[in-house]
């Protein structure tokens, strides 16, 4: 691996899971003694059950790995030295050409090993949220322990009365007025259910409303509920945004600094700065095409708009994303890396950041209707 890959796996080490990192060596060391990550893993190979696993921005030299045309990969990477990640690592494309020889050769897994469809599971999801990530894996029958994923219970209970007050008009569309009121509210009982992974059984009769074959709703009710996640995941970041776009064009790099690399940092700069407005832009679009779409169904009475919505869902889905990832890569890293107490970064550094920023955030500024066609 290069210099910058090294620094870069060394930052990883005190994290577990983020939008486009799981750290599974970090879950083994703060939880391989519990009895609920021996008896629940993620995976079922020791190996891989300590990796780590990346949503990875492919580079141009990167994309002729695979045989049909992809943007961002999902990175297996096995430390070199599990006590210290800045050694670097061994790592390997979910899908990549050869990739069923590899797991043979590297973890003794032959292609029919349970974990070969887990990981095809996680190479699915555009990022590598915690809350979408056990979604994803819960619907399809796995259910690993929850030291997996850093969800808390205040996060959820945010997230499902986030959840309420968005769905709020579709209750009687979708409930009918013989639901039962003793039990609990209409609009619990509807959060509930779209927050379970029976959502798409429980609400059959929207889907047959919609003139949708099941597996088409059920893939969409999964998205519906992954658009609803990063709409209430895009609020909570959007205040430190701002933040981050200041920080980025005060900073300045400790040390000697010459003339080029004084150039290369101010273009960098000024061009991660204008991604990140135009992709917040685009991603607010995406997420305009969700809100037009619910609002046609829940108080225009036109169905239709919604159905073509969860029929595009998947595409849309995997584009929000891979725009919500880069941009919450951003705020949380930066964030890191220039906490009260750091040493700046010197130009080198600097230099290889702004780089990563600036690969996370190509491509995704593109307006809202370009992601259907990409």
């Amino acid at each position: 691996m290069t210099d910058r890959a090294v620094r870069n796996l060394g930052n990883l080490r005190k994290s577990a899971s983020t939008a486009r990192v799981l750290n599974l060596l970090r879950v083994w060391r703060d939880h391989g003694d519990s009895d609920g990550w021996r008896q629940a893993p993620l995976f079922r190979n020791t190996l891989l059950n300590r990796a780590l696993l990346l949503k990875h921005r492919l580079r141009r030299d990167e994309v002729d790995r695979f045989r049909v045309r992809r943007t961002v990969a999902t990175k297996i990477i096995l430390p070199i030295d599990d006590g210290d990640l800045r050694v670097g690592g061994r790592y390997v494309f979910v899908n990549q050409i050869g990739f069923d020889r590899i797991l043979e050769e590297s973890f003794g897994m032959s292609p029919g090993h349970p974990d070969r469809r887990i990981l095809a599971l996680i190479d699915d999801l555009p990022g590598l949220d915690p809350f979408l990530l056990r979604e994803q894996l819960r619907r399809h029958g796995h259910t690993p322990d929850a030291c997996y994923f850093n969800v808390s219970e205040a996060d959820l209970a945010a997230m499902a009365a986030f959840v309420a007050a968005e769905i709020a008009p579709l209750v009687d569309l979708s409930l009918g007025p013989d639901c039962d009121l003793e039990a609990s509210s209409p609009v619990a009982r509807l959060t509930t259910k779209i927050m379970s992974n029976s959502a798409g059984e429980d609400m059959s009769a929207l889907g047959e409303t919609l003139l949708l074959e099941p597996h088409e709703y059920d893939e969409g009710v999964f998205c519906w509920k992954g658009f609803l996640y990063y709409k209430w995941s895009l609020q909570a970041i959007a205040g430190q945004i701002g933040g981050v776009m200041d920080s980025l064009r005060r900073v300045r790099p400790s040390g000697r600094v010459d003339a080029e690399q004084m150039a290369a940092i101010s273009r960098a700069r000024d061009n991660v700065r204008r991604r990140i407005l135009l992709t917040c832009e685009a991603t607010a679009g995406m997420l305009r095409v969700y809100d037009s779409a619910f609002q046609g169904l829940a108080a225009e009475g036109r169905p239709m708009a919604f159905r073509d919505f969860l029929k595009d869902a998947p595409v849309l889905f995997s584009r929000l994303g891979e725009r919500l990832g880069a941009l919450q890569h951003i705020v949380s890293f930066w964030t890191y890396r220039m906490a009260p107490g750091r040493p700046a970064p010197d130009a080198d550094e600097l230099i290889d950041i702004l780089s990563d920023f600036d690969l996370s955030l190509a491509g995704q500024e593109r307006p809202a209707r370009a992601a259907l066609a990409a």
